[in-house]
């Protein structure tokens, strides 16, 4: 059974720091490309950040780039977004996803990030 399970979300003030952590289980975590999406209200999904399955590149969006930071374990099967200097703009629903050409993507539910005064 595959499973994607995001935690760390929560609510930061403007200024602040959150790492979000993304367990996957159930398939070959060292195979597959993660990816960190957010979905606003009333605005459509968006690409946070992306990293290679060996973890050797990462890509941001121009909107996070220089505060956020992708990474991941192959060992434990975990992805991480660090998120420093976060803005009221940043608040989202953030998701954590696998994908590998022709076998497949995957979904975690999401995790809320709110940041407020």
């Amino acid at each position: 059974q595959v499973q994607l399970v995001e935690s760390g979300g929560g609510s930061v003030q403007p200024g602040g720091s959150l790492r979000l952590s993304c367990a996957a289980s159930g398939f070959t975590f060292n195979h597959y490309a993660m990816r960190w999406y957010r979905q606003a209200p009333g605005k459509e999904r968006e690409l946070v950040a992306g990293i290679t399955s060996d973890g050797g590149y990462t890509s941001y969006a121009d909107s996070v780039k220089g505060r956020f930071t992708i990474s991941r374990d192959n060992g434990k099967n975990m992805v991480y977004l660090q998120m420093n200097s976060l803005k009221p703009e940043d608040t989202a629903v953030y998701y954590c996803y696998a994908w590998r050409f022709y076998f497949g993507e995957y979904w975690g539910q999401g995790t809320q990030v709110t940041v407020s005064s």
